[in-house]
């Protein structure tokens, strides 16, 4: 399988509602297994307050089906109580991979 794809997204927490999207961001590993095209999901912290996602997909149609999927979702749910602003979602092509 060659994986070419990525989503990048950038979220800031609220002021005191970091651990809130640190738990909501862990539950969301649950949904990513489930998606099949979805190769790798990674929730990371930056900071008390900078917090990412970054998963890969094999093919356009996979990445396509996470965006219209469950976490994206969740999170448009959450962020009116969650984040400072909009989350920053950036598409990526993978240049090289291990």
């Amino acid at each position: 399988m060659i994986v070419t794809l990525g989503i990048l997204a950038l979220l800031e927490a609220k002021a005191g509602k970091g651990d809130e999207l640190a738990a909501f961001l862990e539950a969301g590993r649950d949904l990513a297994v489930a998606e099949e095209g979805t190769v790798t999901w990674y929730a990371f912290k930056i900071s008390d307050t900078s917090y990412g996602i970054f998963d890969t997909f094999a093919t356009a149609d996979a990445r396509t089906a996470h965006i219209n999927g469950q976490i994206p979702a969740a999170l448009a749910e959450a962020s009116a109580d969650l984040l400072a602003r909009a989350p920053d979602i950036q598409p990526v092509n993978l240049l090289a991979v291990k």
